[in-house]
């Protein structure tokens, strides 16, 4: 049975269906369909020849790389996130804008761009190459620089599901507990925290997604030295490249089924933030 969300709404249910069968169809074709592909691509000669491609040492070490990538990315962004989200929500300074503005920045320019950013500042003719090599500091083709690059392009992922949030709920509560003795950390620990604890959730959960799946900023940093600086999208394409397509699509299954994860605890997470507002 199809319901109205908006009962303001009166198309009849004919053009419904059409309009929910071609959503489907669509969802089906970009992407049901090329997800179960990889999947069954990466079982194509079985089992043994799947566990094979993500067990071997280069495999295993993409793993390790992404997942370290992951785990020093997602901590600096929260913090981040929720000290932007903070200050552009509670409170009023010059340069506000622009901060907002700024925070926009990795979504409307390219990853790759993105890199080569990194490559200006931190390259051998960079504005920093000379004195990184005086101190021997390596950070281009190394992990640093891959760190330096997923943290760039996921940094927004927090602050935007905060701030429209937090600008929602306003600063009653905050001026209470203030009101009331309630010191800084405190308000926002037992106030300020819980009320945006889904929301803070689901920018994580966003933003770890595309920490590991992100390949545009990294390529450019990486240098792709195989079992060093190769994350799993970066040891994907090389094995594409090579035409090792069951060590491809294994690999890359890995990352589809983060994905499928990723998107199911996204869509709980999202349901709570809703039943937090409506509460």
């Amino acid at each position: 049975m199809i319901t109205q969300a908006n009962p303001k709404v009166t198309e009849p249910w004919p053009v419904r269906m059409l309009l929910i069968a071609a959503a489907l169809a669509f969802l089906g074709i970009v992407l049901v369909v090329p997800l179960a592909t990889i999947v069954s691509s990466g079982l194509a000669k079985g089992w043994a020849a799947y566990w094979a491609a993500v067990s071997e040492p280069d495999a295993r070490a993409a793993v390790k790389l992404t997942a370290i990538a992951a785990a020093i990315s997602v901590p600096f962004n929260l913090v981040f996130g929720i000290a932007a989200s903070w200050a552009i929500a509670k409170f009023d300074f010059a340069g506000k804008k622009l901060l907002t503005t700024l925070i926009d920045l990795p979504f409307t320019v390219s990853p790759v761009i993105s890199g080569l950013i990194f490559v200006l500042l931190f390259g051998a003719q960079g504005a920093l190459g000379p004195l990184l090599a005086r101190y021997d500091i390596k950070i281009l083709f190394a992990v640093p620089g891959i760190v330096l690059a997923t943290t760039f392009v996921t940094f927004p992922y927090v602050a935007r599901s905060l701030i429209p949030l937090m600008q929602v709920q306003g600063n009653d509560q905050e001026e209470a507990a203030l009101t009331l003795g309630a010191g800084g950390w405190r308000t926002f620990w037992h106030v300020t925290l819980p009320n945006i604890k889904w929301g803070l959730l689901y920018g994580v959960i966003l933003l770890n997604a595309r920490a590991m799946g992100e390949f545009g900023a990294v390529s450019v940093v990486s240098g792709h030295i195989r079992g060093l600086t190769n994350t799993i999208p970066l040891h994907v394409e090389i094995l594409y490249n090579e035409y090792q397509f069951v060590g491809a699509f294994a690999m890359a299954s890995i990352l589809t089924v983060l994905a499928v994860v990723t998107l199911v605890v996204k869509t709980y997470v999202q349901w709570r933030t809703r039943k937090s507002g409506e509460g």
